[in-house]
């Protein structure tokens, strides 16, 4: 008998130990919470970001340094969250949204224009500056190109554009065919399009167009100043550009849209684009986020 209830007590505190240890480890998985972007991000004191060898907006430097206007104003804004170290991820400017989304990378630091189809896939921070379009040709302008509209109207005329990039759509809307779009991987291999009379114009924005202009060789190249800006649908294809997150990090984004607040109320923004070749003209001024939302 006192080995029956001594093999009973043992089982009783068997269970009850089972059951204590169950409830004891239950609790706490419960409640753990994966950590956020953001957390990781101020934690660990570094971001990965995507970026597109294109300047003005992002782009390595021949000693390995990423700069560029959309690195700067992101990195002046992540250090004072916190957040001292970027580590930049090269990526085709068409692959950076299907990259963050991936997760390859935190932010897109690419000077990428908002707009509402983009605005589905990622989460864009408050514009940081604004921007047009431009077109530059050979020598004396041979087409006699002044206009995506003059391009359209002479369908012997190629035009070279980055994959991915806002001017693609531009072209086809005015009426350019699809045939007349020879597509390249990065701005500089547009201008070796150009220049090796592949295309007879290359567009981008302004920025771009002109920071590429001043590095290549004098005299093969020139932007057409008179270029009359698109009309898309009623409206100015004035691009506004900005830092993207993944959908699910919207606390990031609040918390980079307050600091950037700050940069442009204390001027420091526009320092920052000036360095790149931007003046006042391009910053974003009033114009918010929702107003470049509305389709």
């Amino acid at each position: 008998m006192k080995k029956l209830a001594s093999m009973l007590l043992t089982c009783m505190t068997a269970i009850s130990l089972v059951a204590c240890g169950s409830t004891q480890s239950s609790s706490p998985n419960a409640e753990v919470q994966e950590e956020s972007t953001l957390e990781r991000a101020k934690q660990e004191g570094v971001v990965k970001v995507g970026f597109a060898n294109e300047k003005p907006y992002a782009y390595a430097t021949a000693d390995g340094k990423l700069t560029g206007e959309a690195v700067e104003v992101a990195r002046a804004v992540l250090k004072n969250m916190g957040i001292n170290e970027m580590d930049g991820v090269l990526t085709e400017f068409g692959s950076l949204i299907p990259g963050l989304k991936a997760g390859r990378f935190d932010l897109i630091t690419a000077g990428m224009f908002i707009t509402p189809a983009r605005a589905k896939e990622v989460a864009f921070a408050d514009p940081e500056y604004s921007i047009g379009e431009a077109l530059a040709v050979k020598p004396s302008n041979p087409k006699g190109l002044h206009s995506y509209e003059d391009i359209a109207a002479q369908p012997d005329v190629k035009v070279a554009v980055m994959g991915g990039a806002i001017e693609n759509e531009y072209l086809l809307k005015v009426g350019v065919a699809r045939d007349q779009i020879v597509t390249v991987p990065d701005n500089p291999s547009a201008i070796a399009a150009l220049e090796s009379g592949r295309v007879d114009a290359i567009t981008m924005t302004g920025p771009s167009l002109q920071a590429l202009l001043e590095i290549s060789p004098e005299g093969k190249l020139e932007r057409v100043m008179d270029f009359k800006q698109p009309v898309i649908d009623g409206e100015s294809v004035r691009g506004y550009g900005a830092t993207a997150f993944r959908l699910e990090d919207d606390d990031f984004r609040q918390a980079f849209n307050r600091e950037l607040q700050l940069l442009k109320e204390s001027g420091e923004l526009l320092e920052i684009l000036q360095q790149f070749g931007f003046t006042e003209q391009e910053l974003p001024g009033d114009v918010t986020l929702e107003q470049l939302l509305k389709e």
